[in-house]
């Protein structure tokens, strides 16, 4: 009773309107289960009701953040803000 009142997958709702929404997950992640991540993202997806979008990033190769390489993090961030970019209508000035 209580697991459910605060597990995001299971407060999803039909029809909702969801903001943009990015899902981030690792292929090798031994804290939280992957397929978690996959099944919440489906969930949203298949209730969303606007057409914000509701996307999954699955870094490959990788565990839970801890010791990644440069280069992972390097995309990690770029990946976030061109998210935030896009969906707050950002225009960066030079």
């Amino acid at each position: 009773k209580y697991l459910l009142a605060y597990s995001p997958y299971h407060n999803v709702k039909d029809g909702t309107t969801y903001p943009p929404t990015m899902v981030m997950t690792s292929d090798h992640d031994d804290r939280v289960y992957p397929a978690h991540s996959f099944k919440f993202a489906a969930a949203l997806q298949h209730a969303q009701a606007g057409d914000a979008p509701i996307l999954l990033r699955v870094e490959s190769k990788a565990g839970h953040g801890a010791g990644r390489p440069t280069e992972k993090i390097i995309g990690d961030v770029a990946d976030r803000y061109a998210f935030l970019v896009k969906n707050l209508n950002f225009t960066p000035t030079l």
